[in-house]
């Protein structure tokens, strides 16, 4: 059994990154494996996690993955640790719009059957906290709060009010933490500045987080808390098992040629990988950071070999690379740099070209199409994107409108949009979804073995999606 701490918050700001991290890298110090996860979509919170503990960030979404896949991927991530701290996402109640629970910190908690602790910032109240936290308490009584940290509490008068009002709630006060500006990470139009674009200062301020829980937490009493979760009785999920258990057989060849197009004929294709098994190149680098560490655990399992490149440094794709995959990130942080890479423009158009499998979310995207805010890109789709001032954020409930690389036309996956640029046209001839909520429209684009969405997608909900993907560069790879 993994001993287990839910980090939320009444809403977002109250400084759950702060203490989650620091409580990962605090106990780590000690000596302790930790497993660490993040509640919901979010690409950037985990990579600060992964550089407190050393190990995988790793996501729980009970709105991609599905309610029964958040106990089993807890599991899998958390195999062999001694502690596992999960840190929530928005308010503890918080979730999928119009959905009630799903998806929220809440949920997942229970899924867990983990306790929770609750982080307040405390800078404009005293006495009320006692009354906001009776109320996050009593709410659902199925989650367990077990207890509380104070953020960013000014004076020890200050914290002599907020210790003697919560004395009365019946939830125990396990920490107090001063304003700290040392312990802050920097913020832009999507959020946190992920780890790999500040490496040397994201450890600095992940040290000073840790200190800072160290001194101002009760450690003891916060493992004691983990360590009284119920045993959990979920088998922990499997990559391999994941995807094998699904056809793969004749329908399934069938689906993905179907989807493959005309394009596919063009060319002889690369030498592979060793073994003989299909080289799928993944994006990486500074400007491509966002990717859930189960699509390549998946990938792997479906007989592929997985070479991370970076498009920022290196002007050639791994050799012998059958298929392709861009995931998300800030290409236009980096437009100039990507663009001004132009022998590995070249290469990603040619294999684009020539039929092989390519997969590209938001980020990706971008990078595929003809220019980017009036800078070249790869030039793979007849589409420019730009900036935008308009945030476009939430869960997306998606149909394949087209025959792809990915899933069979009508098949459904649920996503998750977030970017503030925009593509024209949004959509190709033969666009990649069709969304159902919050509005009703298609986007993106499948041509030949490319897909290409603003949709970010968890392959671990839909573990078929892998396996379509690697057959699809084995095809490619035979050629």
């Amino acid at each position: 059994m993994v001993a287990r701490l839910v980090i939320a918050a009444p809403s977002s700001g109250a400084g759950k990154t702060t203490v989650a991290t620091g409580l990962m890298a605090a106990f780590a110090g000690r000596g302790l494996a930790v497993s660490p996860h993040k509640v919901g979509p979010d690409y950037i919170d985990p990579g600060y996690h992964a550089l407190a503990t050393g190990r995988p960030g790793r996501n729980l979404d009970a709105y991609m993955c599905g309610t029964g896949l958040v106990a089993p991927l807890f599991e899998h991530g958390a195999r062999g640790c001694d502690l596992a701290v999960v840190e929530g996402v928005m308010g503890l109640y918080d979730g999928a719009a119009d959905q009630g629970e799903l998806a929220s910190t809440a949920q997942v908690s229970k899924l867990l059957k983990a306790p929770v602790v609750l982080v307040v910032d405390a800078s404009s109240q005293s006495r009320s906290v006692a009354a906001l936290v009776h109320g996050f308490a009593s709410w659902d009584p199925e989650v367990r709060i077990g207890g509380v940290i104070l953020n960013k509490v000014a004076t020890d008068r200050h914290e002599h009010l907020l210790r003697e009002a919560l004395g009365e709630s019946g939830v125990p006060v396990l920490g107090v933490l001063r304003r700290a500006p040392a312990v802050a990470t920097p913020s832009r139009h999507l959020g946190l500045v992920p780890v790999a674009e500040r490496q040397a200062a994201a450890v600095e301020a992940v040290a000073a987080q840790a200190e800072q829980v160290r001194a101002g937490c009760d450690l003891e009493a916060l493992l004691a808390l983990a360590r009284s979760a119920p045993e959990l009785s979920a088998e922990a999920w499997e990559p391999h098992g994941s995807w094998a258990a699904r056809p793969r057989g004749a329908d399934a060849r069938g689906a993905a040629g179907a989807g493959a197009g005309a394009g596919a004929a063009a060319g002889p294709r690369a030498a592979g990988g060793s073994g003989g098994r299909p080289v799928v190149a993944v994006a990486g680098g500074a400007a491509f950071t966002f990717s859930y560490a189960e699509h390549t655990e998946l990938l792997r399992a479906a007989g592929a070999e997985v070479v991370t490149f970076d498009p920022l440094r290196d002007e050639e794709l791994p050799e012998g690379t059958s298929g392709l995959v861009i995931g998300g990130g800030f290409p236009e942080m980096y437009g100039e740099q990507l663009s001004a890479n132009e022998p590995l423009r070249k290469a990603v158009a040619a294999l684009a070209a020539s039929g092989a499998p390519v997969a590209a979310e938001c980020a990706g995207l971008l990078y595929l199409a003809r220019s980017l805010d009036g800078t070249p890109m790869c030039g793979v789709l007849d589409a420019d994107a730009r900036m935008s001032e308009r945030l476009t954020l939430g869960y997306r409930d998606a149909v394949a409108v087209s025959d792809s690389v990915l899933a069979p036309a009508g098949a459904r996956m649920r996503g998750h949009e977030f970017h503030r640029t925009v593509i024209e046209p949004g959509a190709g001839a033969a666009a990649a979804w069709g969304l159902r909520q919050p509005e009703r429209r298609v986007e993106g684009f499948v041509q030949d073995g490319v897909h290409a969405s603003y949709v970010h997608t968890h392959w671990a909900g839909s573990p078929e999606v892998a396996a379509r993907f690697v057959e699809r560069c084995g095809v490619e790879h035979c050629r």
